[in-house]
Order: structure tokens, then C-alpha cells, then sequence
């Protein structure tokens, strides 16, 4: 998935010591004068427009910033040396970044109550622009008012897992009484054989296939724009699909806008048909006997004898008062049950028959 650079916006960062919301780029804060601290974490403002000043755009340009290793001021990514003292930032710590701050949106700026006279001001203000004084005492603003998520069920969780573990052991039940059983003696009373055989012809069979794919000789029906696969790069015949944009912090009071982006490449799609050999009638025979035969289908111009002949062979039992019926494909099997032959009849717990012995 490529990722698509929309433009930078400014981040803002809450100053501990007085509350007050400062731009990104300022070092200080405006309310108090307390300096940004190290360990600070940008945020994103409500209204997030697109930087388009100059000299703001050469502060992303230059990286994240760094932070003297002797006095912690704060300096652009492209300085040699502190600004504050002099020391080489060779050895300084440049500031976090690639962290997803959230989602790009545009809207209306959040708007702070002064608690000295009541006047809406923008939450990046630092004084009152009615009376001028902080607004770093109580300040309400609309990005910072709580949401409570709704605590995750610990009894909900319990239920599931009990409903796992009764799953778990109704299948391992099942499977301990089926296969159990228990011999009894049953005679043979009756029987019966069914044998079948398939009659095919060549008839137009439908598929669905990219169109270059579709095999020599076949008749396309119908054909659409599908998308084939997706990529990161764009390709002949697609198109772009990109997600919510959003923004990562650069490490300098910005955050970058980009778009994970990808490439729906599509193709044609179509409907064919081909002729293949399908199964068009059956020609089935049945007896009670014990000398299965197998039927003789007259063909019809165009058709052949399939392959897939079966042969299904039943015999009946009674043990006291109950009949088990016992299926096989093995004809030796079934000539061997001779009426009123006994036989060892294998029950399971659920009282089906599961196997037979002479």
C-alpha cells in the first residue's frame, strides 16, 4: 500500500504548568512563559488547515527538532549548534516522530470559555482577547471534554468461554459414542443390490473466467469490468483508492497529512460456455438377488458410456426385534451374506449399524 502526501499541518502542545494550548511551533508557552518540555506530546487541533507559509513549511522541511544535550532548549533539525548556549548538537536527542497523531479532518476551531468574562476564544489563545486575562485556569474547550467508554463485560467474557468448553465437549462426546459399540448376533433376512451407469454427451457446460484465460473454441456470453487484484503501483486500466487521510507527527510542532493509497487494476470478466462430456441420463438395474448385473443403455447418436458406474449392495438383518440394514460396494462382501447366515452386528451407543463381521 503506497502512502500519499497530502500537505503538513501545525500540531499544538498543552503547557503542565498553566494548562494554556500553544502552537507546535512555539517553544515557549504564551500564558506563562514556561518552556515546552522535552518530553512533550504534540496533539492535533480541531481545525487543521494546510500550511502553506513559507518559513513554517522550511521548519518541516528541516526534521525533527533537536534538544541541547547540555541546556534542553529546544532547536530546529537542521541546527549545528545550540542557539540558547552555544554546545554542539552532535550528541543532542531529536525528537520522536512517525507517530500517527489521528485522522485529517477540516472544520470549525474549537473555542475556549475564558473563566474570567466568559468570552469564546480560539483554543490556541493564550489570553483573553475581551480582558486579557490566562486562560490556562479552567478551561473548557470541546476537544477535552471526557468520554467515558463503556467498561468491557468480565461475566460476558465468562459466558463465551463456558460456551467454548461445553462446544468442545459435546464434540469429543459424540465422537467417543459413535465409535463405540457393542457386538450383537444378527441374521441375515434379506437383500438387495442397485447398480447404475452413467449415458454422457457433449453439452455446452458455463464457466466464468478472466477473459484471457478463457480457452480456444469457447462461446462468451456475457463479459463485465471486474477488479482483478490490487497493488501499490498503478497499472494500465486502474483505478486509486485511498483511505481517510491522516496525520503523523514530524517531530517538530507539525504533523505530515498523507492517504494510504493502492491500485484496484481491473479486467474483463465474462461468461462462457464449452462443450464437455456431462452425464445425461442413467440406466439403473435392481435385484434381490445375488447375481448382480450391470445395464446395457442403447446410446443415441453423440452419446457414450461414462465412466462413474456404481454399484450399491444392501444387506437386512433382524436381531430380536429390531432390523439393521447394512450398505457395502464390496460384492464379495454381499455374496457372502447368505439369507439366514448369522452375523456379528457392531452397535454404536446411538444405535446405528457400523460394521459387520461373518
Amino acid at each position: 500500500m503506497a502512502r500519499k502526501k497530502i500537505g503538513h499541518v501545525e500540531l499544538q502542545w498543552t503547557c503542565p504548568n498553566c494548562n494554556s494550548i500553544n502552537p507546535g511551533s512555539e517553544e515557549v508557552c504564551g500564558n506563562c512563559g514556561a518552556p515546552q518540555p522535552q518530553d512533550v506530546q504534540f496533539e492535533q487541533p480541531t481545525n487543521q488547515e494546510l500550511i502553506t507559509d513559507p518559513d513554517k513549511l522550511a521548519q518541516v522541511e528541516a526534521g525533527p527538532d533537536i534538544h541541547c544535550p547540555y541546556c534542553g532548549t529546544r532547536n530546529p533539525g537542521s541546527a549545528e549548534i545550540c542557539k540558547q548556549c552555544g554546545g554542539d548538537l552532535i550528541e543532542g536527542m531529536k525528537r520522536e516522530s512517525g507517530r500517527v497523531v489521528g485522522a485529517y479532518t477540516v472544520g470549525p476551531t474549537a473555542t475556549i470559555t475564558c473563566p474570567h468574562c466568559g468570552e469564546e476564544n480560539p483554543e490556541t489563545a493564550s489570553n483573553c482577547a475581551n480582558c486579557g486575562g490566562g486562560l490556562g485556569e479552567e478551561i473548557i474547550t470541546e476537544k477535552q471534554s471526557a468520554v467515558v467508554s463503556a467498561p468491557v463485560s468480565k461475566s460476558r467474557i465468562w459466558i463465551i468461554i463456558a460456551v467454548v468448553a461445553i462446544l468442545v465437549l459435546a464434540c469429543g462426546a459424540f465422537l467417543f459414542f459413535s465409535t463405540r459399540t457393542n457386538p450383537t448376533t444378527g441374521v441375515v433376512e434379506n437383500v438387495n443390490w442397485e447398480r447404475s451407469v452413467p449415458v454422457e454427451a457433449l453439452v455446452p457446460v458455463e464457466y466464468k473466467d478472466w477473459e484471457d484465460e478463457i480457452p480456444a473454441g469457447a462461446v462468451i456470453e456475457t463479459c463485465s469490468e471486474e477488479v482483478r487484484n490490487v497493488q501499490s503501483e498503478s497499472a494500465p486500466n486502474s483505478v486509486e483508492v485511498c483511505g481517510t487521510p491522516y496525520t503523523v507527527d514530524t517531530g517538530d510542532g507539525f504533523a505530515e497529512v498523507v492517504q494510504d493509497c493502492e491500485y484496484e487494476v481491473y479486467a474483463t470478466f465474462c461468461n462462457f460456455t464449452v462443450e464437455e462430456w456431462s452425464v445425461v441420463d442413467t440406466s439403473v438395474l435392481t435385484g434381490d438377488d445375488y447375481s448382480p448385473i450391470w445395464p446395457e443403455p442403447i446410446l443415441e447418436t453423440g452419446q457414450r458410456i461414462g465412466e462413474e458406474q456404481g454399484e450399491t449392495y444392501k444387506i437386512i438383518f433382524r436381531s430380536d426385534d429390531k432390523t439393521f440394514v447394512y450398505s457395502t460396494e464390496d460384492l464379495n462382501l454381499f455374496q457372502a451374506a447368505q439369507i439366514g447366515s448369522k452375523w456379528t452386528l457392531n452397535i454404536n451407543t446411538f444405535g446405528s449399524l457400523v460394521s459387520i463381521e461373518q
